[in-house]
């Protein structure tokens, strides 16, 4: 017991030194234009200012956290921190992507960097004027993406000369819905780019051969009156439930804009490829708490869903204002963490970390266009092992 205390206290010393703690902002100026979390408490952020030659720089990442696709989901969803800022912790530990030490995060630790946190539900796209007395939901979060950039426009990102639209999960969704829109919101002379991490989800059946995906984000868009935020490109064509999957939209997106994906991502097999309503019996449950439980079967069916997630992302092309980073772990948000950023035992795609490939990719110093081989070829994977309990936002 002491020894296993002793490292436990060793971990966290070693993750207090590689992040720091940023206090919780409240967009007020938000309130008026109604642009709320799901109970109508005002939208937040961490912000930890740059310094230096960072000065004028910005990065604006969105935080993940799923999706509710009806009046139920949501409400049970709206007296917690993904449906309130009143729920939400008053600190978050940047770190990664968002650290302030050079040594850790060489591109942008000098820059302005903000995590936004997650309260609408609809990656933010929603807008619903109407409110419900009967349950108070606001279906806003169209209007707290545009509000929080006008905050961060007030605050000095009007005088930016490089900017970044980044999320994870839900959020890096976000950063691919919204990427377009956050060019036109700023300065017309900034160097805009997006980065996207772990928010390319895919239409694809589940392991019942059911099409739960495209019938969920269906509800969310419906629900959320999502279809005015999403790329006209899209929904001049498709049905706005599918306009919700980057594969419909990506080859329409104007801005440069940069992918990290696991193509084992283990949101996605966790909850499109075989959800729990397509497991009836259990049999994926271990499979899907550590992948070196899963069945040569399993493993198969997970090949093939690898096969369709490189099929889905071939509308990004390879252009160099395009990148991408497809490693082949069994992994989800890999960017906010120092041990899959930069380490010397993170993940690398042809001898390059993550940190290095989005760095070289933003600055132009190289373009990058990697597709990892198939597991468990990579040992240098830092393979997700969840308890029965655990999430993967």
């Amino acid at each position: 017991m002491a020894k296993w205390l002793s490292v436990m206290v060793f971990v966290v010393i070693l993750l207090k030194a590689e992040g720091i703690d940023v206090g919780l902002t409240y967009v007020q100026s938000a309130v008026p234009k109604g642009a709320v979390c799901l109970d109508g408490s005002p939208p937040a952020y961490h912000f930890d200012k740059g310094f230096g030659a960072g000065i004028n720089n910005w990065i604006v990442h969105f935080e993940g956290g799923g999706w509710c696709n009806n009046v139920s989901v949501c409400l049970d969803r709206r007296d917690t921190r993904l449906g309130s800022s009143k729920k939400m912790d008053q600190t978050a530990s940047f770190s990664g992507y968002l650290s302030n030490k050079q040594k850790f995060n060489p591109d942008f630790y000098n820059w302005n960097r903000i995590k936004v946190r997650y309260c609408d539900g609809s990656s933010f796209t929603g807008d619903v004027e109407a409110v419900d007395p009967k349950t108070n939901l606001h279906f806003r979060g169209g209007r707290i993406f545009v509000a929080v950039i006008e905050d961060l426009l007030a605050k000095g990102m009007r005088n930016a000369q490089n900017a970044i639209l980044s999320g994870c999960s839900a959020g890096g969704l976000t950063a691919i819905l919204q990427c377009d829109r956050f060019r036109s919101l700023i300065p017309a002379g900034a160097k805009a780019k997006c980065i996207s991490d772990a928010g390319y989800f895919i239409n694809v059946k589940d392991v019942s051969g059911a099409q739960h995906i495209q019938e969920f984000y269906s509800q969310v868009v419906a629900t959320h009156g999502s279809a005015k935020n999403l790329p006209a490109s899209c929904t001049s064509r498709l049905s706005p439930g599918l306009c919700f999957f980057p594969e419909n939209v990506v080859s329409q997106i104007n801005t440069p804009i940069f992918f990290v994906n696991a193509a084992y991502d283990s949101w996605q097999i966790k909850n499109i490829l075989a959800p729990g309503v397509a497991d009836p019996h259990g049999q994926w449950r271990e499979c899907k708490l550590d992948i070196k439980k899963c069945s040569s079967g399993q493993l198969s069916v997970m090949q093939g869903f690898r096969t369709n997630f490189l099929s889905a992302l071939s509308g990004v092309g390879n252009s160099p204002a395009r990148g991408k980073f497809i490693d082949g772990c069994y992994a989800h948000c890999q960017m906010g963490t120092q041990e899959t950023w930069m380490r010397a035992d993170s993940p690398v795609l042809a001898k390059t970390t993550i940190a290095k490939a989005v760095g070289d990719w933003y600055y132009q110093r190289r373009p990058f266009h990697e597709i990892d081989c198939t597991y468990p070829c990579n040992p240098t994977c830092h393979n997700r092992i969840f308890d029965n309990n655990q999430k993967d936002d």
